[in-house]
């Protein structure tokens, strides 16, 4: 959900799901932005997002952003509740990305207790998404999927499987994306995202600014395959186009995930 189509949202009342919001977005008291989430909340389910906690950093949770974030979530009632699987602070300053960590036992200790903190003080269960990635840790002991699976069992947490991420890095790193996507566990997955990428050279960089392509569309529907009817958004955050087609690609991917209903039920 984009300012840029906060009207032609709410002028249309398009036949969608649901839509999801950055959470930061709308910590302020007031203003244009909380009124236009106020008006779509009113006729769809929410689900909102967060870019800021930095869970995986060794600065202590920021406190004053949790409080806003369990207002807003009090206010609104989203059906979902999420973050990365990522860090992006270093000693209260903040970084304009979303960094991997390293995946070692001692990083799985540490985040799994702040996501257990996070979702003590919220009242509710969290989804972490994965992110993408361009370089890895030398002293990273075991593979991402694992790493993942790993945080949600240990607390709790439900998973935000991003389809475009695991493409990326699959690429930049040169791992089997099947291989990923199996080892999730199907059952704590209530979430998919779809994006598109750019590349530079032999990297792909997820700037979130094209159509998604053929090769994760693929990928997409091998996760249904593996986690069944799961809501999915499309995110589009740089160079975005007219609403009609983000719904374009929306329907594009209702029309795999009503293919799996179908199959399911047969």
């Amino acid at each position: 959900m984009r300012a840029k189509h906060y009207k032609d949202i709410l002028s249309s009342l398009p036949d969608v799901g649901w839509f999801e919001a950055h959470s930061e977005n709308y910590f302020a008291d007031g203003g244009q932005a909380l009124y236009y989430l106020e008006q779509i909340r009113s006729n769809y389910p929410l689900s909102l997002h967060g870019v800021g906690l930095s869970l995986g950093s060794t600065d202590p949770l920021n406190m004053a952003h949790l409080r806003k974030l369990k207002s807003l979530v009090q206010r609104f009632e989203p059906g979902l509740v999420s973050e990365h699987l990522s860090w992006g602070s270093i000693s209260a300053r903040y970084l304009n990305d979303l960094l991997p960590l390293p995946y070692t036992e001692e990083a799985l200790s540490h985040v799994a207790h702040r996501i257990e903190q996070v979702q003590d003080f919220l009242g509710r269960q969290m989804l972490i998404e994965n992110v993408s990635s361009y370089l890895q840790f030398k002293q990273s002991t075991l593979p991402e999927w694992e790493f993942l699976a790993e945080i949600a069992a240990r607390s709790g947490c439900g998973i935000l499987l991003d389809v475009n991420n695991i493409y990326v890095s699959a690429v930049n790193h040169q791992f089997d994306p099947l291989v990923y996507l199996r080892a999730v566990p199907a059952e704590a997955v209530q979430e998919i995202h779809l994006a598109g990428f750019d590349s530079n050279g032999e990297c792909l960089i997820d700037t979130h600014s094209k159509p998604i392509c053929e090769d994760v569309w693929t990928l997409y529907r091998q996760a249904l395959a593996h986690v069944g009817n799961v809501p999915t958004l499309i995110e589009w955050d740089t160079d975005i186009p007219e609403f009609a087609v983000l719904l374009e690609e929306a329907r594009k991917a209702e029309a795999m995930l009503q293919e799996v209903r179908h199959e399911r039920v047969a």
